[in-house]
């Protein structure tokens, strides 16, 4: 059985997900989860660039700019 990871960056322009797990250590997860994306928070993917980078986010009413290496971090369901 293949089990495949869904991240931020891989999620649909216009969908609301879920964070189920955030990668990475240090400063790197530090940053993310002073954006206030913990676990079990929703995102909703206002934008993405034609390149990536930024994807732009509504999490807990901001709107914020993650970069694509941050978004690959969060994995969603």
């Amino acid at each position: 059985m293949v089990i495949i990871m869904k991240t931020l960056k891989d999620s649909a322009v216009g969908s609301t997900v879920t964070v189920k797990k955030l990668s990475g250590e240090g400063p790197l997860r530090r940053r993310i989860m002073d954006m206030g994306i913990t676990k079990g928070v929703d995102i909703f993917i206002r934008k993405v660039a034609p390149f990536g980078d930024p994807v732009e986010v509504t999490v807990r009413g901001y709107e914020l700019s993650l970069r694509k290496t941050d978004a690959e971090m969060i994995e969603v369901i």
